[in-house]
């Protein structure tokens, strides 16, 4: 991959790390923000467990994201970026440019998306 191409893609994943890092901190603060509010209305409880259980579930989401891309920064940085971590093939730039953090190519992201492949520990 030429350097302008690998500079492009470290522009788009610093700027997902941006924004995912305050999305990650703003739903830390709201989920703080209802275990502050103390009711005894059973339905207040309810709307309050709801909304700490959303909370969470997107929480997670952006954190699994936030890993993926601080993965790919470190492909860039040891010069694998662009590489599928699994079979080695090269990732196509159409599917770099949708998804500048995808760790497989398609053929292998299928394969783990039919729980066919292992997904490899970092």
């Amino acid at each position: 991959m030429d350097k302008k191409k690998i500079r492009y893609f470290e522009t788009q994943l610093t700027t997902q790390r941006n924004a995912l890092l305050g999305l990650v901190e703003r739903t830390e603060d709201y989920g703080r923000e209802a275990d502050r509010e103390v009711s005894q209305d059973p339905a207040d409880k309810a709307s309050n467990s709801y909304t700490k259980e959303l909370l969470f579930s997107q929480s997670t989401n952006e954190r699994n994201t936030l890993r993926l891309v601080e993965e790919a920064m470190d492909r860039l940085s040891d010069g694998s970026y662009g590489e599928c971590i699994n079979c080695g093939d090269e990732i196509s730039a159409k599917r770099l440019e949708a998804i500048p953090w995808a760790p497989y190519c398609i053929k292998c992201q299928e394969l783990m998306e039919q729980g066919l492949l292992v997904e490899k520990e970092g």
